[in-house]
């Protein structure tokens, strides 16, 4: 990726334009190098860090999360995490969230992907740059699928909920008319 503006940031939370969250060495800490559509930051927090506190400031908690999408889909392992379902903020990771080498993708800004080599995958963003992500291109599709998979069942879900409850309350106003209140 072009995007070599990177400021520090102390408070860093995932937002709409948030693309990728990458692990950065700097000294002997982790870092992480945030991606934007419109740059980059530097935050003194590791990725899943950044994760958890953006879980955080958008109601839930990680575990909370990643409870809700195992109950939902069965997925046990590499769990894509919706930070924020109602504003379309679903991340995925790209290794166990326990390896440090472990980046963040954000499913929404994934325009298209291919692979660049055995252990590498070549990611086309909404920005239309390009950014070389070291996972196999197997893999990566496989988190994509899920992602997929997780956004099409909650958004299922909060949609026969919302049906739900427009119909309970037409049965209510229905009911309401009936009444005969002048006996």
């Amino acid at each position: 990726m072009k995007m070599q503006q990177r400021n520090l940031v102390e408070e860093y939370e995932i937002n709409p334009f948030t693309m990728v969250i990458m692990p950065t060495s700097y000294g002997c800490k982790t870092y992480s190098t945030v991606y934007e559509t419109e740059g980059s930051s530097l935050s003194p927090f590791k990725p899943i860090e950044i994760i958890k506190k953006s879980c955080q400031f958008f109601g839930s908690s990680y575990e909370g999360r990643k409870d809700g999408v195992r109950q939902l889909t069965g997925i046990t392992h590499k769990v894509p995490i919706p930070v924020s379902p109602t504003n379309f903020i679903y991340f995925f990771p790209t290794t166990s969230p326990d390896n440090s080498e472990c980046i963040w993708i954000a499913h929404e800004h994934i325009v298209d992907y291919s692979k660049k080599n055995k252990n590498e995958t070549a990611v086309l963003f909404t920005n239309r740059e390009v950014m070389n992500i070291p996972v196999s291109y197997n893999s990566f599709h496989n988190q994509v699928s899920r992602t997929l998979m997780l956004r099409s069942k909650l958004g299922k879900r909060l949609e026969e909920t919302r049906t739900m409850y427009v119909n309970f309350g037409r049965r209510m106003q229905a009911s309401e008319n009936q009444l005969d209140y002048g006996n």
